[in-house]
């Protein structure tokens, strides 16, 4: 069951990036769908892996802005990047996690 679960996140996070970029509200929403069907039965299953899909995909975003805004303008850009990432990852934490939580459930509640 473990493996099944962590598996479920891993491929939820992966399919959430990819149509992130096609489709931004659609995207975490099937990507916590696809976790949580891969996670197993139940609704609390299928939420938990919706939402630490979401959760990761919010990380990402901000290494991703934190590394891009020191390449970018060095020390001024990291203490820029550190700060905005801090409010995205805030922003992408409820944006992305809530989608991927509900995808989750919908998941979890149709596989029950």
């Amino acid at each position: 069951m473990a493996d099944n679960f962590w598996t479920g996140v891993i491929v939820g996070w992966l399919v959430g990036l990819i149509l992130g970029f096609l489709l931004p509200v659609i995207g975490p929403l099937v990507g916590g769908f696809v976790a949580g069907w891969m996670s197993g039965r139940g609704i609390s299953n299928g939420a938990k892996a919706g939402l630490l899909a979401g959760i990761l995909g919010a990380i990402v975003i901000a290494v991703l802005l934190l590394v891009g805004g020191t390449v970018l303008l060095g020390a001024f850009g990291f203490i820029a990047g550190l700060g905005t990432s801090l409010v995205i990852i805030v922003a992408a934490f409820v944006y992305q996690g809530l989608l991927s939580l509900i995808g989750g459930v919908i998941a979890g509640a149709i596989r029950r």
